[in-house]
């Protein structure tokens, strides 16, 4: 029975097919349509009001800020004349991007014509940074590290600065350090002035 189910199955399902082809069918021709220009959009008005102006940055007053520090820091009780003064690089402890390279630079023109220290010359540190392994842009970032430096290029004195706060008014700290003990000799902060 299911044969016959099967086969008369097929047999309804090959009806169904045509048997001739399908006639041909007249190509339809479709005429273009007249070109219509495309409607250009309406000049806008002039702007009449003034683009306002960007405002302008402010530029930190390095040398001004830490110069006043530093006449302190050459006065202090406990430092000896003529002594080597590592000039640690400036941390950014701030909530934001500052121009730490030009606060370093800042230190170093202050201390530049002092009678109290002779500070590390650049090549001298970036050769003790290699010693250690430090990159020239590395900022130390602790103190032992700047101890260990100072160890190294024979410094007696480590000044060690941060720059913290809000970066739109930061604030500035020093700190003057004793190598062989660690022991801070100065201490000082003020704000970094426009």
């Amino acid at each position: 029975m299911k044969k016959f189910l099967w086969v008369a199955l097929a047999a309804l399902v090959l009806t169904g097919c045509p048997s001739r082809p399908p006639e041909p069918t007249a190509p339809i021709t479709v005429e273009p349509q007249p070109q219509q220009p495309e409607p250009q959009p309406e000049p806008l008005p002039p702007i009449t009001e003034p683009v306002p102006q960007p405002p302008k940055i402010q530029q930190l007053d390095w040398l001004g800020s830490v110069q006043p520090m530093v006449n302190q820091m050459l006065q202090a009780d406990g430092v000896t004349p003529g002594s080597v003064l590592l000039l640690d690089s400036v941390k950014n402890n701030t909530n934001g991007s500052l121009s730490i390279g030009n606060a370093t630079s800042a230190l170093h023109q202050a201390l530049a014509s002092n009678k109290t220290f002779a500070v590390v010359p650049e090549a001298q540190l970036a050769s003790a940074r290699q010693t250690l392994g430090l990159s020239a842009e590395d900022s130390l970032g602790s103190r032992s590290k700047a101890i260990g430096l100072a160890r190294i290029v024979n410094a007696q004195y480590v000044l060690y600065s941060a720059v913290s706060g809000d970066v739109k008014s930061p604030a500035m700290e020093m700190q003057l350090m004793l190598v062989q003990t660690g022991e801070i000799v100065w201490s000082g902060n003020g704000d970094v002035k426009y």
